[in-house]
Order: C-alpha cells, then sequence, then structure tokens
C-alpha cells in the first residue's frame, strides 16, 4: 500500500477505535472504485476505513452523482456554500478522487492499467455497462488473474430482470420491505411506507465488504480471483428475516403492524405524559418486572398475558391497558423506574438527541475531519471496534480529481 499524499487527519475529537497505528487489517489491499452514488461507494468507504487503499474513478467535471445532492451543501472555510452536498460525505471518506473520462480510448486504457495493480474492483453499472469500455471482468480478469471484481447491480447479472436498472426505493417496494413498513390497514395514515433512510443500498454495501472480504481470503489460500454477483433485490429479500421465516412457515404474509412486532408483545411505542417511549420486552421475566413497576403485578400471573404466546394471542386487550398506565408518567420518569428494574425501554430520539446522547459520545460516534476546502467536515464514525487493527481515519471526503496526478504516480508510476 503506497499511502502516499494520504494525510493522518484524525478527528478533532478522536473516536476511542481510531489511533494513529501503522497496521491495519486490509494494509496492502488495493481498490479501485467505479461506483457512484451508495450501495458500492458504502462498501469501499468501509474497505478504506480498515485499510485499503482505495481510488475512485469519477467522471471528469460532474464526479460521483451524489456530490450534486444537495441541499445541505457543506460549508467552505470560511461559511460560504459549496458545490458538494452532505450526501456525498456520508461515504467517501478514506478514498483518493482521480477523474478519468471512461468514455475516451485513454481514459480506458488507464483504468485497466489501474485495474492490473488493483486487488479488488468494485462497479455499480448496468449488466453489460462496462463491457463496451473493455472494463467487465472477462476483460481485466485478462490482465489480473487475481483480481476480485464486485457488481453491483439492482437485479443481478442473471434473470428476467437483469437489464433493468435498480434504486433502493424501488427495490424496498418489490422486496416485500414496505409491505412490512407504516401503520395497519384501518388506522389512520395507514400505507406502506420506504424505511427513512436508503436502507437495501447500506445492507448491500454491507453484503458487499463481506463477499470482498470473503474471496480475498479465498485467493490467501487459492491464488485465484473471481467475480462476485449482488443484487439489492437478493439483498432485500434476504433481510427480510424473522418475516420471512414467518411466510414460509405458515404461508401467511404478515401485515403492515405499524411499531408492533409481530412476534412479540409488548414490543413498540407507548404514550407517555409527554411524548412517547419504547417498550421491548423479550421475555417474561420482563413483563413481569413491567407489570410490578407499572403497578399492575396481577397482569404478570393473568393467564391471558402471563406468556408471550399468550400476550401475541391477547394484544388487542393488553395494548390498551398498558397505554392506560403509561400516560400517567412523562418519559423520563418511566426511563428512571423501568432502566433498574431491567425493563428493556428507551425514548424516540431526534437526530439533535442522538447525538448529544451521552453514550453516543462516549463511544466515539461523532467525529471530525481536517478538508483542505472545507476548514473541516462532520462525519459518523465507523462501529466496528477491532483491538488489533482498528479503523483509521486517514482522508476526508476527497474534492472531484484531488488525488488523480498523485494516483498515477503511485500506482502507475507515471510523472516519476
Amino acid at each position: 500500500m503506497s499511502g502516499v499524499g494520504y494525510p493522518m487527519a484524525l478527528a478533532t475529537r478522536k473516536p476511542p477505535h481510531s489511533t494513529q497505528m501503522n497496521t491495519t487489517a486490509l494494509q496492502g489491499i488495493k481498490v479501485l472504485d467505479l461506483s457512484r452514488v451508495l450501495a458500492g461507494p458504502w462498501a469501499s468507504q468501509m474497505l478504506g476505513d480498515l485499510g485499503a487503499d482505495v481510488v475512485k474513478v469519477e467522471r471528469p467535471g460532474a464526479g460521483d452523482d451524489t456530490r450534486a445532492w444537495g441541499p445541505p451543501w457543506v460549508p467552505l472555510a470560511d461559511g460560504s456554500p459549496s458545490k458538494q452536498a452532505a450526501y456525498f460525505q456520508c461515504a467517501n471518506r478514506n478514498k483518493r478522487s482521480v477523474a478519468i473520462d471512461l468514455a475516451s480510448p485513454e481514459g480506458q486504457a488507464q483504468v485497466r492499467a489501474l485495474a492490473a495493480e488493483a486487488d479488488v474492483v468494485l462497479e455499480n453499472f448496468k449488466v453489460g455497462g462496462l463491457k463496451g469500455y473493455g472494463l467487465d471482468y472477462d476483460s481485466l480478469k485478462a490482465v489480473n488473474p487475481r483480481l476480485i471484481y464486485c457488481s453491483i447491480t439492482g437485479f443481478g447479472q442473471t434473470g428476467p430482470y437483469a437489464p433493468r436498472a435498480g434504486y433502493d426505493f424501488l427495490i424496498q417496494g418489490m422486496g416485500g420491505l414496505m409491505s412490512l413498513t407504516g401503520r395497519a390497514d384501518g388506522e389512520d395514515g395507514a400505507g406502506p411506507q420506504k424505511v427513512g433512510v436508503a436502507l437495501v443500498d447500506i445492507m448491500t454495501g454491507l453484503y458487499a465488504t463481506i463477499g470482498v472480504l470473503a474471496a480475498l481470503q479465498h485467493r490467501h489460500t487459492s491464488g485465484e480471483g473471481q467475480h462476485i454477483d449482488l443484487a439489492l433485490l437478493d439483498v432485500q429479500v434476504a433481510t427480510l428475516a424473522n418475516q420471512a421465516a414467518n411466510f414460509l412457515t405458515s404461508g401467511k404474509a404478515p401485515q403492515r403492524m405499524g411499531n408492533a412486532h409481530p412476534n412479540i408483545v409488548p414490543y413498540q411505542d407507548f404514550p407517555t405524559a409527554d411524548g412517547d417511549m419504547i417498550l421491548a420486552v423479550g421475555n417474561d421475566g420482563q413483563f413481569a418486572k413491567l407489570c410490578a413497576v407499572a403497578g399492575h403485578a396481577e397482569w404478570a400471573t393473568d393467564e391471558r398475558f402471563a406468556t408471550n404466546p399468550a400476550r401475541v394471542a391477547n394484544r388487542v386487550v393488553l395494548i390498551p391497558l398498558l397505554r392506560q398506565a403509561t400516560v400517567m408518567k412523562t418519559t423520563t420518569e418511566w426511563m428512571a423506574l423501568l432502566e433498574p428494574a431491567g425493563v428493556p425501554c428507551g425514548p424516540i430520539n431526534r437526530l439533535g438527541e442522538v447525538f448529544a446522547d451521552p453514550q453516543v459520545i462516549a463511544r466515539g460516534m461523532k467525529l471530525a475531519m481536517p478538508h483542505p476546502a472545507f476548514g473541516s467536515v462532520p462525519l459518523v464514525a465507523n462501529p466496528i471496534r477491532l483491538s488489533a487493527s482498528p479503523v483509521q481515519y486517514r482522508q476526508a471526503p476527497a474534492q472531484l480529481g484531488e488525488h488523480t496526478a498523485e494516483v498515477l504516480r503511485d500506482w502507475l508510476g507515471q510523472g516519476r
């Protein structure tokens, strides 16, 4: 790993897992990132956080689409607005940006040369989109047989939908997530809802990271590279988790239940005297403690509520009873009573409250990285804690083409 030109720019408030150690988990691994928007960049950022040398190839003059997905815009050091959206910041640290025109023969030759030096290529073009440029897996495998080439698409490399473009919102609908999300039929505001973040893209980025790490280990033992075919729809279906298991076991499609849980009761939001709180009661012992704190110990021995299966069967009776009790105290008062009793509970925080939470602060989940144009940029830390090869924060999200000459020198020896 060259590391030339990487300033060791750490957080102004350094998270406990961010250090300037010389050894990182993926030190020496070179990643050529041809992806844009979120799923691919999320994976390459994860690999960069773990120590890989990630080179992000962007369109000259425009760059990754998300650079323009504002407002809000990242302010320049003097406080004036820049032309870089906050969205771009979330998935592009620990990368060097090169501006290369893939539509030109010269640009294609440069990318092929970079791929010949790379361990991993990430791309999220439409199926067959890179073949005309000679940058598809088969073409690059011919110049680098050890290459791990990860393709991220909406629907995969095979199947009747393979040629289609795929977007997170579309996949949340097609993959069943929206059928499970939202208020129940008959309630005010009922109807399918998407999740408030692009969760399918995020999960696909994480699966891509896992696939790349597995392929690197396989290459370590076999010497062989391989192609990873990853589809957003596959990921969405795979992560239906217990809801898919419920359906496949019973043949009955789960219904939207708002914040309620299909298998556990009480496990949802409840009103308080000044707002709302969450109760996440996972077993009968916790339910008994909840009943005692609420002043209704008799509920824990009531045959309708004594066991979780009974509570699931009788939720329409139990939930109104609990709501009548929870509105009698404030959220803070309930927290003070329930937490010492061992009843899982919590507030429903806005983001300002999230980043002011003492636990979030103690874990260093908010950080700032120095930036040559912006002064510093606020970012969310990586949650992985590795004791021997911790995450490092070396490079703030780069300006478009900031490292073109540097990378061509480091990887290809040009300009020396």
